[in-house]
């Protein structure tokens, strides 16, 4: 698949990772639909990529609106053949802390945004992909999700996200042996630290630190090489139902 020829769907797609994506595919020529929670973030964002790009404000935990959404990312694009999963939550909790232990709803929040909501996302494209002509390689679709180092080697405070980073690990070869009588591909990105709106509020010195902790390049990744892999990912049929890590190299000390 060119990236010109890519019409996307990205969730979270309004900052971080998700946006650097949708910038790679608008200016390879593709158009691209942003789903994210935050209105006047994603309206902003759509504006800034042109007319390539639209917004639709959707809760990627509710089923009637990530199937909405979808529907209606179709009308805008004029079809579908990529899906992009970036929509996700980080915030950390011990099992069992100072507090008492891990509240039942916290876990199950973090496991319906990162989880359900790249299923929910994932599921419902794969229903238009399959409805595709397919290319002259019998190709249909591409579904691109986003795990984390994390799924591997979690930290403290980390076994909700961990959690749900590893049951997306965990989907994305029998997800792909699902889809390839349909001629859909899916991928899976395991990213290392990079430099996101999760890391926002950290101060310079504290993410230099980060930096730091990676082999090579010793630095924090940035959204634009995220996006630089989910374009090989979709350009190279031969990538299907891995999970890739692109950490530099990093294996993540228990805090």
């Amino acid at each position: 698949m060119q990236i010109q020829d890519v019409r996307a769907i990205v969730s979270g797609g309004a900052s971080g990772l998700g946006l650097a994506t949708a910038r790679m595919i608008v200016r390879g020529g593709g158009k691209v639909a942003l789903f994210d929670v935050n209105e006047q973030t994603g309206t902003a964002a759509a504006l800034k990529l042109g007319s390539a790009a639209s917004f639709h404000q959707v809760d990627v935990t509710s089923e009637a609106a990530v199937t909405a959404g979808v529907d209606a990312a179709v009308a805008a694009l004029g079809g579908l053949n990529a899906v992009v999963t970036c929509a996700g939550v980080g915030t950390p909790c011990r099992f069992v802390g100072k507090n008492g232990p891990m509240p039942a709803e916290f876990f199950r929040k973090v496991l319906d945004i990162n989880l359900y909501g790249s299923f929910l996302v994932a599921v419902q494209g794969a229903v238009r992909m399959q409805q595709n002509m397919p290319n002259a390689a019998g190709e249909r679709g591409v579904i691109v999700m986003t795990a984390s180092v994390a799924a591997f080697d979690g930290q403290v405070g980390q076994v909700a996200y961990s959690a749900s980073k590893g049951a997306i690990v965990g989907m994305t070869l029998p997800m792909a042996r699902d889809l390839s009588s349909s001629g859909i591909r899916v991928m899976t990105v395991a990213p290392g630290i990079f430099e996101t709106p999760l890391l926002a509020a950290l101060p310079e010195e504290a993410k230099a630190s980060l930096g730091k902790q990676v082999p090579f390049p010793p630095r924090l990744g940035q959204p634009h090489e995220y996006a630089q892999f989910v374009q090989q990912v979709l350009e190279n049929p031969m990538l299907n139902g891995e999970t890739v890590r692109l950490d530099g190299a990093i294996r993540m000390a228990p805090r």
